[in-house]
């Protein structure tokens, strides 16, 4: 690959592919939002993004826009072009075939089966290859794939909701609502980008929650993800809107466990086993390999204090994006997470604040990882 500097143009081209790419971000899962910009004489003659799975990749969409224009172009592109075959042709050799002259890529794919590959196939075709611009918003914009590639895992946000005082729930167990219709529509919009959603058998059983999307472009559907459901004991009732609502519900309980409630043989119903700790409650860790070998890129868990404290001692969270609106519900109300008491101040968990700005009457919060001195060993869920 050339290690000649990047272009002000270069730059600018790469911008707009990494735009491109951000469309399909919530809709191209289990693949990588990608998207590609193809130049030739300075200007644009054709892109593309990748379009949901089964779909063109965001090369392909880019050369079909551009047809004979693409012979000699510069094709900047978010991700490596794949070279292998998935459900769709190698992307690398769509390039080759167009005669293009020179390829930019923002950063390697962490796909075992591409892994550089990708460009070393257009080197050799006698391609251009210069790679590394732009790289981190690259990354950023599909931090999910990346996770998932280099750990087995989804990327893991946890939405919470509470109160100034800090609460979730009142004494009496009302919930709804504590924030505002803007901030519940921004929790549409990390719904509809992520892969799956989370949560737990007791909300389930308080709440009865649906956990679709109900925001599309122009007014249109999307894609719903996976409704995941810890349920150890598989105590979900059979008229739970989960199992009726739109979209696939995957019902994750203990060892020997899927036979026994054949009601839940279900359309678009899946029932996995995942191992269990001596308490009969679900290892958060192999929740979530398993999720990763299921394809999930993004998970976003929307759950009680119980699973949000395990997941927080696990330290397998990612990021946490928090709603607090401004009221108060009382001492007696839930908090946000179910923890053990912490009696010094070196026990304390600690989040790093990466964000915030207002949603009409609420604040938004968006919190990182806990420092490694603050994660425990293996808590089960």
């Amino acid at each position: 690959m050339t290690a000649t500097p990047f272009s002000p143009e270069d730059a600018h081209y790469m911008a707009r592919a990494l735009r491109l790419a951000d469309r399909g971000v919530g809709t191209s899962h289990p693949n990588p939002a990608v998207g590609c910009v193809l130049v030739r004489d300075g200007a644009v003659v054709g892109e593309g993004w990748t379009r949901p799975v089964g779909g063109p990749h965001a090369e392909v969409e880019a050369l079909r826009a551009a047809g004979d224009g693409a012979r000699g172009a510069t094709a900047y592109v978010t991700l490596e072009p794949c070279c292998h075959h998935g459900r769709t042709p190698p992307c690398s050799d769509a390039l080759v075939a167009a005669g293009v002259a020179r390829v930019v890529v923002a950063v390697v794919d962490p796909n075992p089966r591409v892994a550089g590959n990708g460009l070393r196939q257009l080197q050799g075709a006698g391609i251009a290859v210069s790679q590394g611009l732009m790289e981190e918003p690259a990354r950023a914009l599909n931090r999910g794939f990346f996770r998932r590639m280099d750990s087995g895992r989804p990327w893991v946000t946890s939405k919470l909701a509470m109160s100034l005082d800090g609460r979730t729930v009142m004494a009496s167990g009302e919930s709804k609502w504590i924030t505002g219709p803007e901030a519940r529509q921004d929790v549409q919009r990390l719904r509809a980008r992520s892969s799956a959603i989370l949560t737990g058998i007791e909300t389930v059983l308080a709440d009865d929650p649906a956990l679709t999307v109900r925001i599309g472009e122009n007014g249109g559907t999307v894609r719903q993800p996976a409704r995941v459901v810890l349920d150890s004991h598989l105590r979900i009732p059979a008229g739970s809107r989960l199992l009726v609502e739109p979209g696939e519900t995957w019902l994750l309980t203990g060892r020997g466990r899927t036979d026994t409630r054949p009601e839940l043989d279900l359309p678009r119903v899946a029932v996995h086993e995942v191992a269990s700790g001596a308490d009969g409650r679900l290892d958060p860790l192999a929740v979530l390999e398993l999720l990763g070998r299921l394809e999930i890129n993004e998970l976003l868990v929307e759950a009680g204090a119980t699973l949000n404290g395990a997941l927080l001692r696990a330290g397998l969270v990612d990021e946490w994006v928090v709603y607090m609106a401004p009221c108060v519900l009382g001492s007696r109300g839930r908090a946000l997470f179910e923890l053990p008491d912490l009696e010094r101040m070196a026990d304390r968990y600690r989040l790093r604040l990466l964000g915030s700005r207002q949603v009409d009457g609420d604040l938004r919060l968006t919190f990182g990882n806990p420092s490694a001195g603050c994660v425990s060993h293996n808590p089960k869920i």
